[in-house]
Parts: structure tokens; sequence; C-alpha cells
């Protein structure tokens, strides 16, 4: 028994509209249960929560280890995090709960008064921290070619679960 790459390059998981009907999508053609949305990683598939650790939150780890005033001007500046287009689009909100995770990890927490954004809307963000922060500028962990938005959305497939 072993995953089995099914569909490369699925694209953006989008609105939870669209996320829902995409699951309905797979689980009436692979069977419910029998799929899961992920990467290939070291020449094996990793489910998108367990490549959520090694990747997503490693990269953003990374970038605060090269760039310790990025993290101090985010401590000083912010009181809370936000992700302006998950919350306009109703998708995926992953840097923010990276971010947050490393700060609970390092028993860090933040001291400051701003509302600040993980990345942009239409152009707009809150404060230019807010664009250094965003996953598509933070470099992908193993790969500083590439922003790890690149490779979250152009990586990611979906794999069924096969019996031998």
């Amino acid at each position: 028994m072993a995953w089995t790459v099914a569909e490369r390059r699925i694209g953006k998981a989008g609105s939870l509209k669209r996320r829902t009907q995409r699951q309905r999508e797979w689980d009436v053609a692979y069977g419910e249960g029998c799929w899961d949305v992920g990467y290939i990683i070291n020449g094996r598939f990793v489910s998108q929560e367990d490549a959520f650790e090694s990747v997503y939150y490693r990269s953003y780890e990374r970038h605060f280890e090269l760039h310790p005033s990025d993290l101090e001007e985010l401590i000083a500046l912010a009181k809370t995090l936000r992700n302006p287009h998950a919350e306009a689009t109703t998708s995926v909100d992953l840097q923010v709960r990276a971010i947050t995770e490393y700060l609970r990890r390092k028993c860090l927490d933040l001291e400051g008064r701003e509302v600040v954004d993980i990345g942009s809307w239409q152009g707009k963000a809150s404060h230019t921290i807010s664009i250094r922060l965003s996953p598509l500028q933070i470099r992908v962990i193993g790969d500083p070619k590439m922003t790890l938005e690149q490779f979250w959305q152009d990586k990611k497939c979906l794999a069924v679960w096969e019996e031998d």
C-alpha cells in the first residue's frame, strides 16, 4: 500500500466553496478518504499538513534566523497578525499560522499596538514588514531560488492511496 500521485500541479486551494467542490469531486473520482493533497519531498509523498511543518514553518523559521531584525520589528510593532487575502477570499491562511507557531515555540509575544498584515490584498498592506513577511517573498527552505508561495502552489499534487 502506498500513495501514488494522481494529479500534479493542482493549483491554488481557492475559496472555501471552491475547496469543498474540489474535495467532493475527488471523493467521487477516488473514493472518500482515499486521496490526499501534498508534495513530493525527497522522493516520497508528504501530506500538506506534514509539509506545513517541514517546509512552510521551517521556511519562516529560517527567514527569522537570517533576518532577526524582521522578527524584532514584528514583535515591537504588532499586537495581532492577520492575512488580508485569506480574510477577503476565504482562502487558507498559512503564513499567520506559521509565524504564530514560531512565536509560540520560541516563547515570544507580540508587544506592539498594531494589527499587522502578513501579505497584502489588492496591492495594499498595513506595513512594510507585511510585504517582507509575505510568502511571496519568503524563500523556501532548501531552495533559495524559490519563494514559499511558488513552492506551495506549483509543487502541490493530489495523491491516491493504492492497495498493492
